[in-house]
């Protein structure tokens, strides 16, 4: 039996529906020497804000018993540098490269979707609304549906024919509410989810293990967290959902497709092994062919509840 496991977002066609995450692949040239970068589905490059970001203090990881925490606070080479430098020399032709966006204001959001947009070979902007490691802007815009809505209204102004995707966080009481929102501000798909606010200390230093106090916790951990959310968003809104969060293996891409994701991030996975994302990608037809799907729209959201 042949199979297909192309999936359509807005405004480009994939491959596959494995993508990398951003934050957790360089800017995608860093992995190119552990596979074939068109052999991804699409690469989202560490976040970019408009000037160069020193990020957090270190110490910035902390591991966990499942998975990591994380206060890097988006450190960045700027816009400039990744379209001078990095851009150029990643497979645009063959694979999207995704450009995710951190700013503190909307003006300033508005600005860099401008910058982005005019780019040739970023495929789509991902709008970061959701980073819990930074002290302006970042997840404050995600927790409120009017600002994540008027957010989203003003990059997609600036945006171009780019598609808009808006990267949403669990840390919410209602993540509907926030991805609904987005949609109505003109949002072409959602990313779902960012990590969860979490802390780890150190019984014998008596010092909390993040030099920021509080990170993101991703990894295996927060799989079924991040399950839910891509069942909850898919059900109540008609846009495209790309699913991140504790991925590891092409099984696990397969559930989050069940539930309604289009397409899939591998984000904290590539840390525990840097060729993971590449592995999956070429393991989903395989599995595909064992469980018998031919295509991935058939399969997509077919859960029986």
């Amino acid at each position: 039996m042949s199979v297909d496991a192309s999936v359509r977002l807005p405004g480009m066609e994939l491959k596959n529906p494995v993508m990398t995450a951003s934050g957790t692949f360089g800017y995608g040239l860093e992995f190119a020497r552990y596979g074939d970068l068109r052999s991804l589905g699409g690469i989202v490059a560490k976040g970019l804000s408009l000037k160069p970001r020193a990020g957090n203090p270190m110490p910035r990881i902390a591991e966990t018993p499942c998975g990591m925490l994380n206060a890097i606070g988006l450190q960045n080479c700027g816009v400039e540098v990744f379209l001078r430098d990095k851009l150029p020399r990643l497979p645009y032709d063959e694979t999207p490269i995704i450009a995710n966006l951190y700013a503190c204001d909307a003006d300033e959001f508005a600005e860099l979707a401008g910058v982005l947009s005019a780019a040739e070979g970023v495929a789509a902007l991902e709008v970061n609304i959701s980073c819990p490691n930074v002290k302006a802007g970042g997840i404050a815009f995600g927790q409120d549906p009017a600002m994540a809505g008027k957010l989203t209204e003003a990059v997609k102004k600036r945006a171009g024919d780019k598609p808009v995707w808006v990267k949403l966080s669990p840390n919410v009481t209602d993540i509907v509410a926030i991805a609904r929102a987005a949609v109505l501000g003109g949002a072409d798909a959602l990313t779902c989810i960012n990590t969860l606010t979490g802390m780890s200390v150190d019984i014998r230093t008596r010092k909390p293990r993040l030099a920021n106090v509080i990170g993101g916790l991703s990894g295996p951990a927060i799989k079924p967290v991040a399950l839910r959310c891509v069942w909850q968003v898919c059900r109540a809104v008609s846009a495209p959902v790309i699913a991140v969060g504790g991925i590891s293996c092409a099984e696990d891409v397969l559930e989050f497709i069940l539930v309604g994701a289009h397409a899939v991030q591998i984000g904290t996975a590539n840390f525990m092994r840097p060729d993971m994302a590449f592995r999956i990608a070429e393991r989903l037809p395989a599995l595909m062919e064992e469980l018998g799907i031919e295509n991935l729209e058939e399969y997509r959201c077919s859960i029986q509840v």
